[in-house]
């Protein structure tokens, strides 16, 4: 069976202040061609379909033309809901979207009821792991405490459960939402950070022949059976070297896994600059540059006059603009946000601890402030999903 793996569209998402609905209606596109040339077999979407709860009307616009054109074609479509999606949003009339062979999966108690598949050398069972938030699903999965690992775990019990009670030889694909240990992460990925751990084992998904996995926008391989396709789209200059793709996955009568790296459509190209301002207009070894996306560093020791309308005139499409002056770290003038680069929320608040009293925080009030902010991230998705 032929497999067409892609995720974290994010429709209605900008990228800085560029709108990216017209390049994401030509990655619909490049999906559909794709889908008919590869003489595609079943396509999967693990989450992020929109970016936010309440996507705008014209992202749903959008992902309403994608599954017609992918209910036209004839090829079954399974898709989750990612940390961005609303869950019961996105699932809405999914039982009637069924019977158009688009599969919509995003209620975790549908974790191990796989959407069964068949090609010439048997049934092929998806199960679909949406999105997996552990404060609200702990329930659901018995576990006693709220964690990435124990609820996917949990799950994946399910799935491997259902799988042992089906015909000998039947194959099995997991769509799954969730940051795996081994991966990369960028800038653009909200942080699903629960009690300090945010990545899970791979070894969690054993026993099942092929995981696609979203939620990490860089295509990455984590084994040959755990793949990360990547968003088909860049959503922050951190992701500027990657090369957008799906992974086309074909997968033999025995489970065994063959896979090829098959490109997206490329809007713009991406470059993160950094030099002075007089080095950035004057260099020109940066002219293939000048049409490209620019995030642009400034090391002048002085913040110099008009730099975003200056840079402009060479490099028209500039979008970010960031001061780094060249300073020695314990340079009084470092700037604040300079400081914090790179710490979460967890860090940022014990080193306040330490700042006032004078001693950061022991073990119980290191758990006191991970459980305050895993509940402030648990209400926010409540908040967000019910509005």
């Amino acid at each position: 069976m032929r497999l067409l793996h892609t995720s974290d569209w994010h429709l209605g998402r900008a990228f800085h202040r560029v709108n990216m609905l017209g390049a994401q209606a030509g990655f619909i596109g490049h999906l559909v061609e794709t889908v008919r040339e590869h003489a595609v077999d079943a396509v999967v979407v693990s989450g992020d379909v929109y970016d936010r709860a309440v996507p705008p009307l014209a992202a749903v616009e959008l992902f309403d033309d994608a599954l017609h054109r992918l209910a036209a074609l004839g090829v079954p479509t399974v898709m989750i809901s990612g940390n961005h999606d609303s869950a019961r949003r996105l699932g809405v009339g999914a039982g009637l979207i069924d019977r158009a062979g688009i599969h919509l999966r995003t209620a975790p108690a549908e974790c191990g009821t796989p959407v069964l598949l068949a090609d010439a050398d048997g049934p092929v069972a998806f199960y679909g792991l949406p999105y997996l938030e552990p404060a609200l699903v702990k329930d659901e999965f018995g576990v006693e405490r709220a964690g990435h690992e124990a609820v996917l775990a949990a799950a994946m019990d399910r799935v491997r459960a259902d799988l042992a009670g089906r015909a000998p030889g039947t194959r099995s694909v997991v769509l799954a939402h969730a940051f795996v240990t081994g991966g990369s992460p960028s800038d653009s990925e909200r942080d699903i950070t629960v009690g300090g751990v945010a990545a899970v084992p791979a070894g969690v998904f054993d026993g099942v022949d092929y995981v696609a996995l979203g939620h990490l926008h860089g295509c990455q391989t984590l084994t040959e059976r755990v793949r990360y396709s990547g968003s088909p789209l860049p959503y922050s200059f951190s992701e500027a070297t990657h090369r957008k793709s799906m992974w086309l996955i074909d997968l033999d009568g025995d489970g065994a896994v063959g896979a090829e790296r098959l490109d997206c459509p490329v809007p713009r190209p991406l470059a993160r600059l950094r030099g002075t301002l007089e080095e950035l207009l004057a260099d020109p070894g940066l002219t293939p540059h000048e049409e490209a996306w620019v995030e642009a560093t400034l090391t002048d020791p002085v913040r110099p006059a008009d730099p975003m309308a200056r840079l402009s005139e060479r490099f028209p499409h500039t979008l970010s603009l960031v001061f780094d002056p060249e300073r020695p770290p314990d340079d009084p003038d470092v700037s604040y946000a300079r400081r914090l680069a790179g710490r979460d929320d967890q860090e940022i608040a014990e080193d306040f601890v330490a700042h006032v009293r004078g001693a950061g925080p022991d073990a119980r009030e290191q758990a006191v402030l991970r459980d305050a902010f895993d509940a402030v991230r648990a209400d926010a998705t409540v908040r967000e999903v019910a509005r």
